[in-house]
This record gives structure tokens, sequence and C-alpha cells, in this order.
């Protein structure tokens, strides 16, 4: 696990900027993700919410450049060599995606798909390996984890597959997980679900975890901070409850306007966060 910084930050990032061909599509972003909270990353489609997750693991595109850093242990992730940062992903930095069944190939089973990587990256024999993807399908909540291992992607639904990629996600020990819109492909009881676990891995294993989305309303079930993104800019950034309840900018009040009625009521607490 990797250590804090002294402000208890276990990731920052500083005055991340992205240029994209002529096109600044993030201009200094910066927030901390601190062990065991969830920080909360909103905005409309385009804001350039996904792209700042993408830049902070070295996964934008051959044209872009950024500027700014991401630091995690004391080193910038915007500096290391390519080789030295795809040791990082997957290790110390994980990624959820939106589309779970994008994230696996159709014809592996889950128990292949799962054991190659945790003994790709943690060097477990095979029996070692399946015995740890079946902790970590029973660590996600999914029925009969055992059994799932000899099972094939297309045999599950969309919120048992997203809990199947958070469990990969997680299978390296991560400290940092980037959730990517991970709810938005899924029904809203299936959504809730998946956010009550991203909540409960975040407190239970000490994720500094990232929840990117367009909808306040996730947001306001398991944030602990809000930072909101508008045309590659900070807007607004701070504890949920004061973001949610006394926004100060013009774009995050309507943001929240355009949620459906009480769609934030009983999900903020008392504002002791």
């Amino acid at each position: 696990m990797s250590s804090t910084n002294h402000d208890g930050a276990l990731l920052r990032v500083r005055d991340l900027s992205v240029r994209i061909g002529g096109k600044q599509v993030l201009q200094q972003v910066s927030m901390d993700l601190p062990v065991g909270q969830v920080t909360g990353l909103a905005g409309e489609s385009g804001s350039g919410k996904s792209m700042t997750a993408l830049a902070m693991l070295g996964l934008l595109p051959r044209a872009a450049t950024a500027t700014g850093a991401v630091e995690l242990d004391g080193q910038n992730l915007l500096a290391l060599p390519r080789r030295q940062l795809a040791r990082v992903r997957g290790r110390q930095v994980a990624m959820v995606f939106q589309d779970p069944a994008a994230a696996f190939h159709p014809l592996l089973s889950i128990g292949s798909q799962l054991t190659d990587h945790v003994r790709h990256h943690l060097g477990l024999s095979r029996k070692d390996a399946r015995a740890r993807a079946t902790d970590l399908l029973r660590q996600v909540r999914l029925p009969d984890p055992a059994g799932a291992l000899g099972k094939y992607p297309p045999a599950f639904s969309g919120g048992q597959l997203q809990r199947i990629a958070i469990a990969s996600a997680i299978a390296c020990r991560p400290a940092v997980l980037l959730a990517d819109e991970p709810t938005t492909a899924l029904d809203v009881t299936v959504q809730a679900g998946i956010l009550r676990l991203l909540r409960s891995l975040s407190d239970e294993l000490g994720l500094a975890t990232l929840l990117i989305t367009h909808d306040l309303g996730v947001m306001s079930a398991v944030a602990d901070t809000v930072t909101v993104l508008r045309a590659g800019q900070v807007v607004e950034s701070g504890p949920r409850f004061d973001v949610l309840t006394r926004p100060q900018h013009a774009y995050t009040r309507e943001l929240i306007e355009a949620l459906p009625q009480n769609s934030l009521s009983g999900q903020l607490g008392d504002g002791d966060e």
C-alpha cells in the first residue's frame, strides 16, 4: 500500500493540463484523493472527466500532451517512462470503466481472465491464483463465486459483470481506484448496489477512490468530497454536503436543478461530513 502525503492525500493532482492537437481539453485541474475516501468528479458530457482519469494513468491518445503533476508516493506519474508506468497501472492504480462487457473477452472464462491477471502481476501459482480469484468474487458479493469462475462473460448480467470488473481492478491490492461512470450502463436498482460496493471497498480496504459521473444524484450517495468540472476546468470543489446543498458556482446549481426532484433527499446526511 502506498504511503500518504503529509496532508493525508494518497494521490495528488496538481495543475493537470492536457492538449490534443490545438485544443486545450484540461486546464490546471487540481484535486486530492485521500485514503479511504471517495472523491467525486462531476460534470456534463465533454467536461473532461474521463480525460482526467486517462491522463492520470498515462492512457491519453498519442497526439495528446500533458503537463502538471500526478503524484503518488512522491513520484510524478506523468514523468515516468512508459514501462515503469505500466507497472503502476493495475498494481498501485486501477481503473473500472463504464461498460463492463468491454472489460472481458467473451470466449474466455471469468476464472481464466482473473487468474491470468493475478498470476501476471503477483506471481502466484495457478492454485493460489484461483483461490485469490474466488476470494475476490466473494469480496464483491457475487453469488456462488467458486462456480462463477467456470462461466463465461455472456452468462452474467451487466451488474454482475461490473462486480467482476471491480474484483479484477482490486485483485492486486491497488492503493487508488479510478471508477469512470461505473453505473451509467446499469438500471437504477443495480446502480445502488454497485455504489454501495464501491463505498464499502473504500472503507474496508482504505482505497483512495475517484468516482467519475455526470449524475450528482449518484455522487450524493457515496462521495466524501465533490469536484465539479466544466470545459476542462475546476469550477467548484469541497465536501459533498456543502457542494450539493450550498453550491457556489452557477454551473453547479444548473447540474443540481437538472436532477429529478428529491433525487438528493435522504442521501446527504446532516452535514457533518
